[in-house]
């Protein structure tokens, strides 16, 4: 097992990074992971090339070590909104959403609406952006065959409770847009029929990375519209066009990129190492101080408080006229944030040091001086 100091240790990105929702530097083993293949791909030395084919197989059962789903029922995605693309194309029947889901969610729904007319997006009422089993268990319908949910809202940092969510919707397919939480949340995957994920954010590593996990009855029901010449049984099927695989590799359209699913093992593996429970442990003892710093300055902090219903976000929605002035100070202090609307985004990670929050604190000092 790795300690979480250890884990720590390999964040690269210099003091003042609060954005993590947005996009995770590098982790130094990723950095190292495209280091070594790059060269691998540069030298083409005699029987290198075959052993990047592995990573494939590498990745899956990394993501199945984060989920719980079995590696078999894992396929690799550029993305997550190409795996939500996946999901929503597959469906057929009502899928009950929130139109405050970060774009990927309603885009896919909508677009595989507009061009199939066999699945029909319903506008799911929120309790301001944040979904819950009551709200669902209210407004599910026996046309409903799907609900999607964001793990983590983009914008206002809520942990949905997807456990909840299952009781209420009975076996209704659960598709869960889960990059907000992914490698930072311990959450109970396996409740969901269709997870996915990209890497570029909290498991910081790198554009390109992602995956789309199904569960047997995902499999059974969905169909698989966008599937390529590697969504079969058959390793090259030359000469004939074969049916898709009965199978998550249903979901793919060619080869993975090799170095990307490099990339983004070696991030899982750090992550099972030390084991995701405890960074979202550290995590949370980082967000208390951002929210003790918000108090201090009497900045209003609008994300929930409450340790089950919060990850890596804290949001901060200052009077309006005071928006301005309290993001010139972050810049000026040199932290970086996530500015959206009438909101400022902090995102806390495993590594976010004291350093950082005495930068935070000195923005905030000149916030408040400003009034």
């Amino acid at each position: 097992m790795t300690t979480v100091e250890e884990f720590a240790s390999g964040f690269l990105e210099e003091p003042g990074y609060l954005d993590y929702g947005r996009i995770g530097p590098l982790s130094s083993v990723v950095l190292a992971e495209a280091n070594a293949h790059s060269e691998i791909l540069s030298r083409a030395r005699f029987g290198s090339l075959e052993s990047v084919r592995q990573e494939d197989a590498r990745m899956r059962a990394a993501v199945a070590g984060v989920t719980g789903f079995p590696a078999a029922q894992i396929v690799f995605q550029p993305n997550t909104s190409t795996g939500l693309m996946h999901a929503m194309f597959g469906l057929t029947g009502g899928v009950l959403l929130s139109r405050g889901e970060f774009p990927s969610v309603t885009f896919a729904a909508v677009r595989a609406a507009e061009a199939l007319h066999v699945v029909s997006p319903v506008w799911l009422e929120t309790d301001h952006g944040r979904v819950t089993p009551g709200q669902i268990r209210e407004q599910v319908t026996p046309s409903t065959a799907a609900v999607a949910v964001s793990l983590v809202d983009s914008r206002t940092g809520y942990l949905a409770d997807i456990e909840g969510i299952r009781q209420v919707i009975g076996d209704r397919l659960l598709i869960v847009d889960a990059i907000q939480g992914f490698g930072v949340v311990d959450a109970p995957y396996q409740v969901a029929d269709i997870v996915t994920s990209g890497g570029q954010k909290w498991m910081r590593a790198g554009w390109g990375t992602g995956f789309l996990a199904l569960s047997e009855r995902a499999i059974d029901n969905l169909t698989p519209v966008i599937s390529g010449f590697t969504g079969t049984d058959v390793a090259e099927p030359w000469d004939e066009v074969v049916s898709p695989a009965h199978s998550a590799r249903a979901f793919s359209t060619s080869n993975p990129d090799f170095v990307a699913e490099a990339r983004f093992a070696a991030a899982l593996e750090e992550v099972n190492a030390v084991g995701v429970g405890a960074i979202q442990g550290a995590i949370s003892d980082r967000v208390d101080r951002v929210i003790t710093l918000a108090d201090e300055f009497a900045i209003p902090v609008t994300s929930s408080r409450d340790t089950s219903e919060r990850a890596g976000i804290v949001v901060l929605e200052p009077l309006p006229e005071q928006l301005t002035v309290l993001t010139a100070s972050l810049f000026n202090h040199g932290v970086t944030a996530t500015k959206r609307g009438q909101t400022v985004r902090l995102s806390v990670h495993a590594a976010t040091g004291d350093e950082t929050l005495e930068m935070l604190r000195a923005s905030f000092l000149s916030y408040a001086n400003a009034y």
